[in-house]
């Protein structure tokens, strides 16, 4: 446990106020569904590239990837460029394309929305579906992100573990409640920046302590097997499975309905190729960094830790001053914040935009629509902490599953709407439930090409389900040909 220290205290307090300011200013300018979910389509480039960066490094990154790193070594950077690789095609394949068309499509705001309006699909099973999947699968991810915060909240402070988890889901909630897409936006550029700060910083200064050719050194000390990327950390040879296991994890960025929503509103598409190189750069400084404090917390650190998800605390606290330490170690709580308010947005959408609606049709005046909204966000809530519930959880196992699960539910059926216009309701339809259900039988399945993460199969069944079922089912009706057709024609201007 990190020592209890009052200039700890002093430094996550003054954060929280300045998280919380934002939200109120946020709040005051929240005046519609569309600035809820959106921000009003008005996002800058810098502010969506670091806000879709941020939602994207949750406390894993800050946790997950370095305690990683730190029994695996250099393996984890097949992780790290599988994952840079998958944000730079998100950003050059759907960016444009869907900002274009969610706007095209009568204003689309989330993406079963899109998906309805985009295949024009009247009875409303793909709008419900996709709903669906976006609810199961992003509880885990919330849950994730909040086992990230109380294990942040326990060390630093000495809570139980319990208590830790409901103070983080409360302070998360209060501010995503009032500001919406806004307080979620503005505050990701703030802890975007924080986030960098501390992963860039605390490798470099154990660097300094060691000194370089001394870094390397000790780690070769301790297992010459960690600087090697093409072994694990027992000098085995990594096999073919674990190596696309690792690379498969950039598929996942297709279909991030939090991150999309960055793409989405963005003020002008013309902006798209300034925000896209603002944060695909990020984005490599971040997993750079992220695995090389895995790494330097084994050079460091005279024992090893019983838990290695907590190596980035436990070196925050060894070689800072407290108040130093403090500003870094909210940055953990900055990457959880920036995550976790971002998805809780996206499946409070989902409720109270794609399924609500089909069970009362009456239309909600723009007061009852917000309510609504953030009492679906407060129910989430509840239900996360009660998956985050138990303290053995590891924070990179909850993600990795969630990832999967919406990557392949919703990645093939995204890119694909977006490039082919003979696709069909029926192929988009098959593709998010195939994905889907691929995800959760193959992860309970194990051994041999089981151990294959459940990503990767899922993404290429639901790709093939899409094309096949697509061209047996009837061609789209004249309207969606022509509509798509006409928003090629803007995409060459």
């Amino acid at each position: 446990m990190i020592e209890f220290n009052s200039s700890i205290i002093t430094t996550f307090t003054f954060y929280l106020f300045i998280i919380l300011s934002i939200g109120f200013i946020a709040w005051r300018k929240t005046q519609t569904t569309q600035d809820y979910y959106l921000g009003g389509r008005k996002l800058s480039p810098v502010v969506a590239a670091f806000s879709a960066g941020a939602s994207d490094v949750s406390g894993w990154v800050m946790l997950g990837l370095p305690g990683f790193a730190y029994l695996s070594g250099f393996e984890a950077s097949w992780l790290a460029f599988g994952l840079c690789i998958g944000v730079a095609l998100n950003w050059f394949f759907c960016a444009r394309r869907l900002r274009l068309y969610s706007f095209a499509l009568d204003d689309a705001v989330t993406i079963p929305v899109y998906l309805q309006r985009r295949f024009a699909d009247s009875s409303l099973w793909l709008k419900s579906i996709a709903a669906i999947f976006i609810l199961l699968f992003f509880l885990f991810y919330i849950g994730s992100g909040l086992i990230g915060g109380a294990k942040l909240f326990e060390s630093v402070f000495g809570m139980s573990y319990h208590s830790a988890l409901l103070i983080g889901a409360g302070v998360i909630v209060v501010y995503t409640l009032f500001g919406g897409f806004l307080a979620v936006s503005w505050t990701d550029v703030f802890q975007g920046l924080l986030m960098t700060l501390a992963l860039v910083l605390t490798p470099l200064m154990v660097m300094s302590l060691l000194d370089a050719p001394g870094f390397i050194a000790t780690i070769d000390s301790i297992n010459p097997e960690l600087l090697d990327p093409t072994t694990d950390n027992q000098g085995q040879p990594l096999s073919l499975i674990a190596t696309i296991s690792l690379l498969g994890w950039g598929l996942g960025y297709f279909g991030q309905p939090h991150i999309l929503a960055r793409f989405k509103a963005i003020a002008s598409d013309k902006l798209i190729l300034h925000a896209a190189a603002i944060g695909i750069s990020w984005s490599i400084v971040i997993y750079t960094f992220s695995m090389l404090i895995g790494l330097a917390g084994v050079a460091y650190l005279d024992n090893p830790l019983e838990d290695s998800e907590k190596v980035f605390l436990v070196l925050t606290s060894l070689i800072y001053h407290p108040l130093v330490a403090g500003i870094l170690l909210s940055a953990i709580l900055a990457a959880i914040m920036s995550t976790v308010d971002s998805q809780l947005l996206v499946c409070s959408s989902a409720l109270t935009e794609d399924l609500y609606p089909l069970f009362r049709k009456k239309a909600l005046t723009t007061s009852q629509h917000l309510k609504l909204n953030r009492i679906a966000v407060t129910g989430i809530a509840m239900l996360s902490v009660v998956i985050a519930s138990d303290p053995d959880s590891k924070v990179l196992d909850v993600v990795a599953y969630a990832w999967g699960g919406l990557g392949a539910a919703l990645g093939p059926t995204i890119l694909l709407s977006l490039y082919w216009k003979r696709m069909t309701k029926q192929g988009a339809l098959a593709g998010i439930i195939v994905g889907g259900l691929t995800v959760i039988i193959w992860k309970e399945i194990s051994g041999g090409i089981f151990e294959l993460y459940e990503l990767v199969p899922g993404f290429f069944f639901s790709l093939l389900a899409i094309i096949v079922i697509s061209l047996l089912s009837k061609e789209p009706g004249h309207q969606v040909v022509e509509k798509f057709a006409k928003i090629e024609t803007q995409l060459k201007h």
